[in-house]
């Protein structure tokens, strides 16, 4: 996932820095990774009713997810730069550390070796709750992350990798872990979640749509074109919404309208200003109302199903 906003203009950036690591680590990201464990713990305290619920597992939730957030931050910094994507004359994002010469290529392997290790001890001790099935999860999780960015968002799979692992993964795993079983309306969360996230992604292709063809990255947005990129940003949110039918039969009536209320009419500004913006550097503007939106969708689904 990309960062949201660039200061890099606002201060100098020595190499190697404290600056240097926060630009590198985009914590603005780290939105798009709270919102699934969000949604998933919501749901979970909501079906025990606050009873039994292990505060120790959802603070390990949170932590993995922020801690692979960055990992996929920093692994996609050094790769974009080493097939040179991120070639600063043409880039229309913000500045990349590896590209910009704020991390090296030698520190930056190792940041990535070092944060992955970080992860994996995060997340073994939820094996507690969950059973040895979560180091399969970890695992999965860890080389498809690498995966990402290394051969998969240059076939177009990056839409269903967020589907996955801000969708399903960390929705479903999150519940599982507190409840101990599944149930319908949680993959329907799981999948509602995805969909508003990958709106994310969509816009920040949609700017770089000429750049990636050029690079031969052939992203979803590359391959169906501008006009049914857009269609389908406005679709995802729209869809997410429509999922929160699900909660209605179980009397979460305030799951489902929330996100009506609050989170869709912004999704909608935010097509429409993408739409009129068409290409260019102000689609960066987009890409941060996008997060705020994604945040807001996540608080709503949450309070919506807290307030059941």
């Amino acid at each position: 996932m990309q960062a949201f906003l660039d200061f890099s203009c606002l201060m100098e950036v020595k190499k190697n820095s404290f600056k240097a690591w926060l630009l590198a680590a985009r914590p603005k990201t780290l939105t798009g990774a709270a919102v699934p464990v969000m949604i998933g713990l919501s749901l979970a305290y909501s079906d025990l009713s606050g009873s039994a619920f292990n505060v120790q597992a959802a603070i390990l939730c949170f932590l993995f997810a922020f801690i692979m957030q960055i990992d996929a931050n920093f692994i996609n910094d050094l790769y974009d730069f080493l097939k040179g994507t991120d070639d600063r004359s043409t880039r229309l994002g913000p500045e990349r550390a590896c590209a910009q010469g704020w991390v090296s290529v030698g520190h930056m392997r190792l940041a990535i070796a070092l944060t992955t290790m970080l992860a994996c001890v995060v997340g073994l001790p939820l094996i507690l709750w969950g059973g040895w099935p979560m180091v399969l999860v970890g695992i999965f999780c860890v080389v498809f992350c690498f995966l990402y960015t290394t051969h998969l968002s240059y076939l177009g799979l990056g839409d269903v990798l967020v589907l996955i692992f801000f969708g399903f993964v960390p929705v479903c795993i999150t519940y599982y872990l507190q409840v101990h079983t599944f149930s319908f309306p949680v993959f329907a969360a799981s999948l509602a979640c995805g969909l508003v996230i990958d709106a994310l992604l969509l816009v920040n292709n949609f700017r770089d749509r000429d750049t990636d063809r050029q690079a031969g990255k052939l992203t979803l947005v590359v391959r169906i074109g501008s006009e049914w990129s857009l269609m389908t940003y406005l679709a995802v949110g729209i869809a997410a919404c429509a999922l929160g039918l699900f909660y209605v039969p179980q009397g979460r009536w305030m799951a489902f309208l929330l996100p009506i209320l609050t989170y869709l009419p912004l999704h909608v500004v935010t097509y429409r200003r993408m739409c009129r913006i068409w290409e260019g550097r102000g689609l960066n503007d987009c890409l941060g109302e996008t997060a705020r939106n994604i945040f807001i969708y996540g608080l709503a689904v949450s309070i919506g199903l807290l307030l059941h």
